[in-house]
This record gives C-alpha cells, sequence and structure tokens, in this order.
C-alpha cells in the first residue's frame, strides 16, 4: 500500500556546515518523484533522512500522517536501493530476498510466497539459488530491487541506483523499474544526477542546488519552463543570452538580445528596464541562410563556426557577435551549413524566456 511523504522545513547541519536548508516537500501516494542535483548537492542526505539514516537537525518528516523522524530505519517500512545493491555474497538469491522478511519473523510460507511474487516481479525466478558474485551487475540490482519490495514498504527509495550499469542496460533498467512501480503503485523517492533518468522516469523531478529545493515540477514543465538560470543550464542544454527587457505587454516583454537587436520572450517576474538573461533551447532555435532571412523575430546574424553530425541531428555552433549559440537540428531533408557559412538564427517568441 503506497502512502504519502511530506518533509517539513527539513534543515540538516554538519557541525557549522549546513547542507539541507528549509525543505519542504509533499509526495502524494503512488508518485515517483526524483531528487536530481549535482554532487555535494545535498540529494542523497535528504534520501538518508527519509530512510533513517541520518536525523534532521530540524523539521519533521510525515509518512501518511505520521511523524517518523524519531523512529529507527528498521521501524519505518521504507525499501531501499543502494547503488552498490549491497547483497549479502555468503546468501543466495533467495536468501537474500529473504532476509527483511526473516529479520521480521515472516512464517516459512509467508517467506517462501513473497519471495516467488518478487523474484517474479523483478524476472529472476529461474536465480533463486545463486550467489550475487554469479550474477551481472544488472542481474544483482534487480536482486536489491527484489529484496527492497518484498515486505511491501509503504515506499521505496532508491540511491543512484542505475550508476554501475552501462548505457544499454540502464536504458533497460528505467523502464523496468517504471513497470514495477506502476504495477504495485509505490511511492518511489529516487535519487540521481543524470537529468536524463530524471526527465524520462519520473512524475515530478525536485531540483536541488546547494542543499535547497529550487524548483519541483513535471518533466516538460521543468525543461520548457526552468525558474532560474541554474535549472535552465542544469537539466538539458540551453542558450543563455544577455538581454534587457525594455517594455511588458500581456505577460511577455519587449527585449533587447546581446546588446542591440529587438526580440520579443516570455517573462517571469521582470519589470521594465530590467537586464536578464534570455533562455532558449537549442532544439528551438532555428538557422539559415542570411540572405533567405526576412523579418524573423529574435533573429541574430552569425557565422557558422563548427558542425557535428549526430546521426539524427546536426549541432551547429553559430557565433553571432560576442555570443555563441547552440543550434540542433534535424537532418532529415534539411541543408547542412559547413564551417564558414554566413547564416541567421531565430526563435519564437514563445520558446524563450528571460531569467534572472
Amino acid at each position: 500500500m503506497s502512502t504519502s511523504l511530506e518533509m517539513k522545513n527539513i534543515q540538516k547541519f554538519y557541525g557549522p556546515l549546513q547542507v539541507v536548508k528549509d525543505f519542504n516537500l509533499q509526495i502524494q501516494p503512488g508518485e515517483f518523484v526524483t531528487f536530481l542535483g549535482p554532487s555535494g548537492s545535498g540529494k542523497t542526505t535528504a534520501l538518508k533522512m527519509i530512510a533513517g539514516f541520518e536525523t534532521p537537525t530540524s523539521g519533521d518528516i510525515f509518512l501518511g500522517s505520521r511523524s517518523i523522524v524519531d523512529l529507527p530505519a528498521y521501524e519505518r517500512g521504507i525499501g531501499m536501493v543502494f547503488q552498490n545493491y549491497a547483497l549479502f555474497p555468503h546468501m543466495t538469491v533467495a536468501e537474500n530476498v529473504a532476509f527483511p522478511l526473516t529479520v521480521r519473523r515472516a512464517t516459512r510460507a509467508e517467506i517462501e510466497s513473497s519471495v516467488a511474487r518478487a523474484l517474479q516481479l523483478v524476472k529472476m525466478e529461474q536465480y533463486s539459488g545463486r550467489y550475487p558474485n554469479q550474477l551481472s551487475g544488472g542481474q544483482q540490482q534487480r536482486i536489491a530491487l527484489a529484496r527492497a519490495i518484498v515486505f511491501n514498504p509503504s515506499i521505496l527509495l532508491m540511491d543512484e541506483p542505475l550508476g554501475a550499469l552501462d548505457r544499454n542496460l540502464r536504458e533497460h533498467m528505467k523502464i523496468e523499474i517504471m513497470r514495477i512501480q506502476k504495477e504495485l503503485n509505490m511511492t518511489v523517492v529516487f535519487v540521481t544526477h543524470d537529468q536524463d533518468e530524471a526527465l524520462t522516469m519520473s512524475d515530478r523531478i525536485a531540483v536541488i542546488n546547494e542543499g535547497r529545493l529550487v524548483q519541483v515540477d513535471d518533466s516538460k514543465t521543468l525543461y520548457g519552463r526552468p525558474r532560474n538560470r541554474f535549472v535552465a543550464s542544469f537539466v538539458g542544454e540551453s542558450n543563455m543570452i544577455p538581454c534587457r527587457v525594455d517594455l511588458i505587454e500581456n505577460g511577455a516583454g519587449k527585449v533587447t538580445v546581446a546588446g542591440n537587436t529587438p526580440g520579443a520572450a516570455q517573462l517571469s517576474g521582470q519589470t521594465d528596464g530590467d537586464n536578464g538573461w534570455l533562455f532558449v533551447r537549442p532544439e528551438n532555435v532555428e538557422i539559415d541562410l542570411r540572405s533567405a532571412v526576412v523579418d524573423l523575430p529574435n533573429a541574430l546574424d552569425g557565422i557558422v563556426e563548427n558542425a557535428l553530425f549526430l546521426g539524427e541531428m546536426t549541432r551547429y555552433l553559430v557565433r553571432c557577435g560576442d555570443e555563441t549559440i547552440t543550434v540542433k537540428r534535424q537532418n532529415r531533408g534539411q541543408t547542412h551549413f559547413a564551417g564558414g557559412t554566413p547564416v541567421t538564427v531565430s526563435w519564437k517568441a514563445e520558446d524563450c524566456t528571460v531569467l534572472n
């Protein structure tokens, strides 16, 4: 049975160093929420406080309506998957998966039934008699997941569980984890520094920087409408171009881009005369031969510095005065621009936002 989770006014100090600051977050039953941030941002510390491995300096944590901040980890009913899997090498697969039930003094029949179901969920039934060193990394991760869910935890925590896997296996395991989470309707908190994992798997993403929650949103909102420069630059590739807001009309702004070019953009709280950064994703930037462009919005003339073929698309770096603009363009039937080609880059007002 999934449950809600609330972190309320959480602060965490190690001596004089504050590593988690003013942390407030509500997670709904059955929701998949990812803590995303760079190394040292505080995301794993936040996860450990939910698990009971660390104690908040102040604040409270609720599972459902019950405060768990004073409960030891083993009484919280929380499943945990670690980055290094933490399997017992001297135990078989079945014994590893059974361990949480054994310490809870479940009956033999309960253990056998629950272990069989957990192994079936992760598609590892045929490996029950093997030992961890006889398994691949992906198989070990499946067993760690089975062990974490075998006792029907109220919430599942996962700390960088895909970090040790190669790319192809990582992609496969993302799908498997999402399948199991949906099948069991589990509440999941997933920690990663990998933006692709976060964008692919999450109902919502909590971006953490320097111990603070800086934005909590679904993937599309986070990617398309970041609230500040950190989120825009950390989640996906972005162009950040200095600009000035000259006039506000119906929530949008007339702006001056890169010192002297007129343009238009969505605003995020700016007023007339404010300086900021115009944010636009590379895939939303158009590129054309300079002579072919007439009256495009947010248009900058430039020279192609670099064209990198990436298979389905080409990544261009275009020098526009003092700015370098990144463009990603699908290759299907499109003109290719070689290095040194004079071009104009442009983008629509609805595809760009002024950030502070």
